[in-house]
């Protein structure tokens, strides 16, 4: 069996679990207690980061995004990774993860930050939202009419930007965006990879994504 190192709430790992659950894979979940992690995670993989997928051959996939490369290798009945947009969808994804997760920590976290106010960072990402907000007026997902790669990736990072302030969010100018991220909230795709599970720890019987 494979088995995925988890945290719920990480948007790393909610990517990651959506790409398997929509592959068909099944996959049994060792959530992480981040905070007193499992020796197994530390020797999978040296970063003991989640998500890390452990699969049944014994290959370890310890990027998220490697981790839904793999998943629709298996099966992309919905054309995730579509071909004629396929740059366009890494090149979106990259800016997400490099560029705009910081962001993202930063407002989530200012206290962390050199800078320690909320607002300095909101006002960084909305180069980002804009431009999503823009793709999406001319189309109900970022690169068609249909989810792709690009939209899974990237939703979790704004459903946890949105829930920084949710009210400024949900009255802010992106409309488009924000009809998109509703959608994915009450899909069951999202919902069925978001149940809660106690920690994992050796002996345990993992619950399954299916």
């Amino acid at each position: 069996m494979h088995y995925l190192y988890s945290f719920r709430r990480c948007p790393y790992a909610i990517r990651a679990r959506m790409a398997l659950k929509y592959a068909g894979i099944e996959v049994g979940i060792r959530e992480v207690k981040l905070s007193d992690k499992p020796i197994e995670l530390i020797m999978a993989s040296a970063k003991a980061t989640v998500p890390v997928l452990v699969t049944d051959s014994g290959k370890v996939i310890d990027q998220s995004l490697d981790i839904m490369l793999w998943a629709i290798e298996q099966s992309d009945r919905d054309n995730w990774l579509k071909p004629d947009s396929h740059q366009q969808i890494f090149n979106i994804i990259q800016y997400n993860d490099f560029e705009f997760k910081p962001i993202l920590d930063g407002y989530k976290y200012p206290q962390k930050s050199g800078v320690g106010d909320p607002l300095f960072y909101r006002k960084q990402a909305l180069v980002f939202l804009d431009e999503l907000n823009a793709k999406l007026l001319n189309s109900q997902y970022l690169f068609s009419d249909n989810p792709c790669l690009a939209d899974i990736a990237i939703f979790p990072f704004i459903r946890q930007f949105c829930m920084v302030d949710k009210d400024w969010f949900m009255q802010s100018q992106f409309n488009r965006l924000i009809y998109w991220l509703e959608f994915f909230l009450e899909s069951p795709l999202f919902l069925s990879v978001m149940k809660k599970y106690s920690p994992w720890k050796a002996g345990d019987k993992e619950p399954l994504l299916s």
